[in-house]
């Protein structure tokens, strides 16, 4: 499975950018490239976020997919008369959106796609026009405006605390991964090791304890019969355990 994840990671990375604008936009760069730097994601596509205006055909109901223009677009705030330029060339039903950023990332496995899950309900979408009649006046189109640059400066807030939390999250999870089965061979064996070089020492010392203590035995019980000769040695295997 990670073999093939890799090799799709691979071939979609490599594929020519698809999108209107060619290229990943500036102010998510930074998030998609963090992304694509582990091993367990890759971005297909992303928005760092838009303020759109969009024609579409008179009582569409799909306005943002079939038989529409864009009458402009920007991944940065706006003002009034970039909007009412826009609205100037409508001869369908204009609508203005605010979208913000969006990330499609394939994930190696479910527990991958949990460290990653976001919403947000964060958008705006307002009908302007019908049959290119404008249906409100410019002072509406100046408090939207407002509305959608401040949707703007808030979306570009949540995109650097999703970085900020996502690196977070990265770095605490690279933290914690096991150490390969080589390295803990090898501190095992090096446990082991130094374990056994105590345990010799100490069975040395206890060792020579034994031998003073039957050698005491001997001098001064001379009279006690052990009956099996092969009792001491038992007593000094035991020794090796304790």
């Amino acid at each position: 499975m990670d073999r093939t994840f890799s090799r799709i990671k691979t071939q979609s990375l490599n594929r020519l950018d698809l999108s209107k604008k060619g290229s990943v936009d500036e102010d998510i760069e930074h998030v998609v490239s963090l992304l694509n730097s582990c091993e367990q994601f890759f971005t297909t596509s992303s928005c760092s976020g838009r303020i759109i205006l969009i024609d579409g055909a008179a009582g569409s109901s799909d306005a943002h997919k079939q038989n529409c223009v864009w009458l402009f677009v920007s991944h940065q705030k706006c003002t009034c008369d970039d909007l009412m330029s826009g609205l100037s060339r409508a001869c369908g039903d204009a609508v203005l959106k605010f979208e913000p950023f969006v990330l499609h990332v394939q994930c190696r496995r479910l527990e991958d796609a949990q460290l990653l899950a976001v919403r947000s309900t964060h958008g705006l979408e307002v009908p302007l026009s019908r049959h290119g009649k404008l249906l409100v006046d410019e002072d509406y189109i100046q408090f939207l405006t407002q509305i959608a640059n401040q949707k703007m400066e808030e979306n570009l807030r949540r995109v650097q605390r999703f970085f900020q939390n996502f690196q977070s999250a990265v770095s605490a999870e690279r933290q914690h991964i096991p150490d390969s089965p080589g390295t803990q061979e090898h501190q095992v064996s090096q446990h082991t090791h130094k374990k056994g070089r105590r345990g010799e020492q100490g069975t040395n010392k206890q060792n020579q304890l034994n031998v003073n203590k039957r050698r005491h035995q001997h001098e001064t019980v001379a009279c006690h019969d052990y009956g099996d000769s092969s009792l001491p040695e038992l007593n000094d295997c035991l020794d090796l355990f304790t």
